[in-house]
């Protein structure tokens, strides 16, 4: 079985591969993979507020330990926090143990290099080889050899201060109210705390996890209470994180959605205007709207569209020098401030915008016009090639003979669940919405059966 997906490691916990025996081979072959001759060998272990994450953060320091490397705990803190602290601690791998926006009932595992950011192929193949390997244990460690863990008490204060850094010195969010929903997850703390040492009146919602509540009707994927409470606090803005801290969704004043591909533009924008967006270019995948690559055309901004999943954004953009990217499910990349999506960093630099510009948020994305889309996600029972399925060649080709060149369709598997995505974008949006549900028909005939 195929342990890395395009995110780590992910699946219903006490089921393969989350079960703790998994678990601690996990932890050993990775160890024995990233284990040097000399050195600290150490590897920082955070995670996300679910109820799993104890048995996991337990198995995996097991394992990890048993084959002689050591182990700092961080305990709830967001993904970016722990590529930051890879980092800025000089440790040899970072490990997050978390299922993003998953239910409660999922949880995973993903790695950082020492560089903060994520393996490459090469070491998740030879993990995963190790995983199935029968001689893993062989030849482990004894005595004084065996791995120690470690807790750092002071990750979460740590983070907050790098987050601080990457805005100028002196600036202040002082007369902006803003609700920040912490989705119940590993920003719970982090994002409301930065936000009122810049200065601004912060109410947090979803803000008090209890094992089970992360994402659950909240956060980024639920953005209608954060809406709702922006309206009812009369707030300038609202922030939406998912589970483990690496998206950033948000709203304006008036309740209205503002997404990652909004967000990218105004981010874009910003920074060219401050000449430190190199190349004048921004990296995202081929769900970003058309909208979006009109504006940043406008503007004198390239866009280049990858896969979908953050891997393959951050890819491009260190092949070709370019420091900003990102999807529109609020995962934005910025080189200059971390090696992956960083959701208080993200909300942090739009919110400067705003106060920089003198401008609300919808002043700053009204030039953003997004052609419609329709985005339908299909259950099916196993992943399965697409194109071995006729029905579902056919009701695409049709679909883009329909369109021609006023919109796309765009029909793919997901990396981490057993789901098919269509996407269909035009400029008319019930054609869009037909054309959407028939190719969402004929998967759910052949592929759910």
């Amino acid at each position: 079985m195929r342990l890395f997906g395009t995110d780590g490691i992910r699946g219903r916990i006490n089921r393969s591969p989350m079960t703790p025996e998994q678990v601690l081979r996990i932890g050993m072959a990775a160890a024995k993979v990233l284990r040097k001759e000399h050195g600290r060998n150490m590897v920082i272990i955070g995670k996300d507020t679910r109820l799993s994450g104890y048995m996991i953060e337990s198995a995996l320091t097991a394992g990890i330990c048993s084959m002689g490397m050591n182990v700092t705990l961080t305990g709830p803190l967001p993904t970016p926090g722990i590529a930051f602290l890879t980092r800025a601690l000089r440790l040899d791998a970072g490990v997050v143990i978390s299922a993003s926006h998953n239910p409660f009932e999922d949880n995973g595992i993903k790695f950082f290099s020492a560089d903060g950011f994520k393996l490459p192929d090469e070491l998740e193949e030879r993990i995963e080889a190790l995983v199935a390997d029968e001689r893993l244990g062989a030849k482990r460690p004894s005595g004084a050899q065996i791995g120690k863990a470690f807790r750092l008490d002071d990750a979460t204060g740590r983070y907050i201060e790098y987050i601080k850094s990457t805005i100028p010195r002196g600036t202040t969010l002082e007369g902006l109210r803003v609700v920040v929903d912490c989705a119940n997850g590993a920003a719970y703390k982090v994002t409301p705390w930065v936000l009122r040492e810049l200065g601004a009146e912060v109410i947090a919602i979803h803000d008090k996890p209890d094992g089970i509540n992360v994402n659950a009707g909240c956060g980024s994927l639920h953005m209608e209470g954060l809406c709702d409470a922006v309206r009812q606090h009369r707030a300038d803005a609202g922030i939406a994180h998912d589970g483990d801290g690496d998206r950033t969704l948000m709203c304006d004043e008036r309740g209205n959605l503002v997404d990652g591909d909004k967000i990218l533009g105004v981010w874009a924008l910003q920074m060219k205007k401050e000449k430190c967006l190199r190349e004048n270019t921004v990296v995202s995948t081929v769900m970003s709207n058309l909208g979006l690559e009109n504006y940043l055309s406008a503007h004198g901004i390239k866009l280049y569209r990858t896969k979908v999943g953050d891997r393959f954004v951050t890819e491009k953009m260190l092949g070709g020098g370019y420091i900003l990217g990102g999807e529109p499910s609020g995962h934005i990349i910025c080189l200059h401030c971390n090696t992956t999506g960083d959701g208080p960093i993200t909300a942090l630099h739009v919110l400067c915008t705003m106060k920089k510009e003198n401008a609300s948020l919808s002043e700053l994305v009204a030039d953003i016009t997004f052609y419609p889309q329709a985005l339908i996600n299909v259950a099916v029972k196993k992943k399965a090639d697409i194109k071995s399925f006729p029905e579902i060649v056919q009701a695409i080709k049709e679909a883009e003979s329909r369109l021609g060149s006023r919109g796309r369709v765009l029909v793919r598997p997901s990396g981490t669940e057993h789901t098919i995505r269509v996407m269909v974008e035009a400029d008319d949006e019930k054609l869009v919405g037909k054309l959407a549900g028939r190719i969402a028909e004929a998967i759910k005939k052949t592929m759910s059966a």
